[in-house]
């Protein structure tokens, strides 16, 4: 039987994706956001929510730019770190031993200790009670190339991507192989 736990953000898994910006100086900031995900596939967009308070919140709008740098698992500490301080007291990236460089395509940082980076050029924003909903068009996706299969295409096992559990505040690794999408429903669908 299912039971009631009210309305709550606890949709799972959520990315820990670490949101890099320029503020008004041109120094790089990031922080670790979770309300985020895919939006649409033609253009290919991501959305990001950021609450006003934030330092990255005022650099993404004046910027009209962001990155969506995805840790890996090796990376989980700085990652945390990152949602945790501001870079308006301090600069996270040399105290997190981070480095960072320019985005050749939008106004933001990459960071090039992470093995996957989306750069985004702000589209839309859109007022959802406490936060901000950045959509970004993805302008394009820079991956280490060892983490790629023969064909191409990302290896989710080399990349080894955090996610977060709202629920419990934990940070979490992704599970085991389970099949092929649109493929191993085959079966029922057959039927």
């Amino acid at each position: 039987m299912l039971k009631s736990l009210g309305a709550k953000t606890l949709a799972f898994p959520a990315p820990a994706w670490a949101v890099g910006t320029y503020d008004e100086n041109g120094k790089p900031n990031a922080m670790l956001a979770a309300w985020a995900g895919l939006c649409c596939s033609k253009p290919p967009c991501v959305s990001v929510s950021l609450r006003s308070a934030t330092y990255s919140h005022h650099a993404v709008i004046a910027q009209k730019a962001f990155t969506v740098n995805i840790p890996s698992e090796e990376f989980v500490k700085e990652a945390d770190y990152l949602g945790m301080a501001s870079g308006r007291d301090e600069d996270k990236f040399a105290k997190a031993g981070l480095s960072t460089i320019p985005s050749e395509l939008v106004y933001a940082p990459i960071i090039t200790d992470f093995p996957m980076v989306l750069e985004c050029k702000l589209v839309h924003t859109v007022e959802v009670g406490l936060h901000t909903l950045f959509v970004g068009e993805i302008q394009d996706v820079k991956v280490q190339e060892e983490l790629l299969d023969l064909n191409g295409h990302l290896d989710t096992d080399k990349l080894k991507p955090v996610v977060f559990g709202p629920g419990s505040r934990h940070y979490y690794g992704i599970g085991k192989f389970l099949g092929k999408a649109f493929s191993i429903g085959d079966e029922i669908r057959k039927k």
